[in-house]
């Protein structure tokens, strides 16, 4: 079926489908390079990278248009907390495995349907309530290592305690975009953020970018930012930002319940260790979230699209 016979709420779970897979991949690759470089240049150099691109690509679509960039401190609300998610993701994955920091990544559509309700007053059905219950606690099973005794203890890892404050920021930025565009074009908007990141990032941490030693990287590690600025970034900031406008906010973050299975795949394809049985059966937990919040709540009215989808 061709995507323009889709409805929009059908494109944006799509969209939100592949997103969650490209996602995943920042986990397993961005550990590999996560002690090499410092997460503020890294963080800079992939958003500058990513903004040139969508940056072309404005120009060459839509184009740049003053108008595009009336009342700018939106650009730097929604830059500051994509560029300190980023950071904070990078600054964890130096001693959270993947895995974990990703069953972190999954407590984000709580925090989203909270700051769903707050900003645009999107209301969480008991369906959805469920499902964000299940998942959380799917996404804690793996967090605390399926070992109640860390749990009860409150025995959390230094990185994955660090990523969670990014992931509030994470959550934050998802309604938030919807409540900032102002009907510019979607590149326009997208570019408009990202360079954003990138000057923040330069203004807090210029001295940290120039002293980076880029040699560290090697030929893997540049390939790996790569792939971190083009699909992790200017590819999934684009899904985001389109599955944000025919989405609840809590049904966009739905999708994160998925991270920790690519991630899974991920870890095997690069023959790397997974977690035991009892580790997945937080992760089993989180996919039955995803079903119950993707689930319409009721069906449609004759003509009419349901309110849920």
């Amino acid at each position: 079926m061709a995507l323009t016979a889709l409805s929009p709420a059908a494109r944006g779970h799509l969209a939100m489908l592949t997103f969650s897979a490209l996602v995943a991949g920042s986990f397993s690759f961005g550990s590999l390079i996560a002690n090499r470089i410092d997460p503020v240049a890294l963080t800079a150099v992939r958003f500058a990278i990513a903004s040139a691109l969508i940056g072309a690509a404005a120009v060459l679509g839509p184009g740049l248009r003053r108008a595009h960039f009336v009342a700018p401190w939106r650009y730097l609300v929604l830059g500051g907390l994509f560029g300190t998610y980023f950071v904070l993701m990078f600054e964890g994955l130096k001693t959270a495995p993947p895995v974990s920091t990703a069953a972190v990544f999954t407590l984000t559509p709580v925090m989203s349907a909270l700051f769903g309700w707050m900003l645009l007053r999107q209301i969480t059905t008991p369906r959805m309530a469920l499902a964000l219950v299940v998942g959380g606690a799917g996404a804690l099973w793996v967090i605390f290592r399926a070992d109640l005794g860390n749990l009860l203890a409150f025995d959390i890892g230094r990185g994955e305690a660090i990523y969670f404050v990014g992931c509030i920021a994470h959550a934050a930025f998802t309604p938030l975009l919807k409540v900032l565009n102002r009907g510019e074009p979607p590149l326009v908007f997208n570019f408009g953020t990202m360079l954003a990141v990138v000057a923040l990032l330069c203004i807090y941490g210029g001295p940290t970018i120039l002293a980076a030693d880029w040699s560290l990287l090697g030929l893997r590690g540049w390939l790996i930012v790569a792939y971190l600025a083009i699909f992790a970034s200017a590819t999934t900031f684009l899904l985001l930002r389109y599955s944000s406008q025919h989405l609840p906010a809590a049904k966009v973050m739905a999708y994160t319940y998925l991270t920790p299975t690519w991630v899974i795949g991920w870890e095997i394809v690069l023959g790397h260790t997974v977690p035991n049985g009892l580790v997945l059966v937080g992760v089993v937990m989180t996919m039955g979230a995803l079903w119950l919040l993707l689930k319409d709540e009721e069906k449609p009215a004759p003509g009419r699209a349901s309110a849920a989808r």
